[in-house]
């Protein structure tokens, strides 16, 4: 019996040709455990203004500090060092097309909400070829844009001491949206839509009657107009 008719019986019996082996297994038959994934490493904050010195070292300790200043804030590290219970929030992402003279160009656009449910808010805007990098900038602004929210119970119907509404009945515009904020007693709730509610509970609100009037759908102006509220 030749040699080919020979190995043309091993194939059939099943015997493994070079090559083969478990499943699991690379080819040349060694098992080589995968690599695990390499999880995202927190960037220090270095501060690089005065101001951000002035947090780093303790010498501020508060924000309604630099607020009652009127110091500027160049820095997302300031707030994160200041207020580290501050969550952010992604509200709206969409497609920004524009046509040039090298073809269509297409941009990512986001809008983040930041707050610590507890009178504090702050909203930004990101443009970027890449949604992950409009994403960071919009949190960025957001952090920078962060002012505190008075809080208390303006409502003739409670009237307790406490804050989980506001003082009085507030009305904030941005571009074609309206929306009205009424206090209300405790045990309501928010009445208001689904993003706008969301808004409300990064404030710190949990008791309040909402109206709005215009384009809310866009989320621009309407977060606009809770800002301004």
């Amino acid at each position: 019996m030749s040699q080919a008719a020979q190995s043309k019986g091993q194939q059939r019996r099943g015997t493994p040709t070079y090559g083969g082996g478990p499943p699991g297994q690379s080819k040349g038959g060694s098992d080589r455990p995968r690599r695990p994934r390499r999880e995202p490493v927190e960037e220090v904050w270095v501060p690089k203004t005065i101001l951000g010195q002035k947090v780093e070292s303790g010498e501020i300790s508060s924000l309604e500090e630099i607020i009652e200043a009127g110091l500027r804030i160049q820095e997302s590290g300031i707030i994160k060092k200041l207020l580290p219970d501050l969550k952010s929030e992604v509200v709206d992402v969409g497609i920004i097309q524009k046509m040039t003279s090298n073809g269509q160009s297409t941009r990512f656009k986001a809008i983040v909400a930041a707050g610590n449910e507890n009178g504090y808010l702050g909203i930004g805007q990101g443009k970027s070829k890449q949604m992950r990098i409009a994403i960071e900038k919009a949190t960025n602004q957001a952090y920078l844009n962060v002012n505190p929210i008075k809080l208390g119970c303006g409502s003739w119907e409670c009237r307790c001491d406490q804050k989980h509404s506001i003082p009085f009945k507030v009305r904030g515009k941005g571009g074609s949206v309206t929306i009205e904020i009424i206090p209300a007693p405790r045990g309501l709730g928010l009445v208001a839509g689904g993003k706008i509610k969301r808004l409300l509970e990064l404030a710190g609100l949990k008791d309040a009657w909402t109206t709005a009037k215009g384009s809310t759908p866009t989320m621009n102006s309407t977060s606009k107009a809770i800002l301004d509220c």
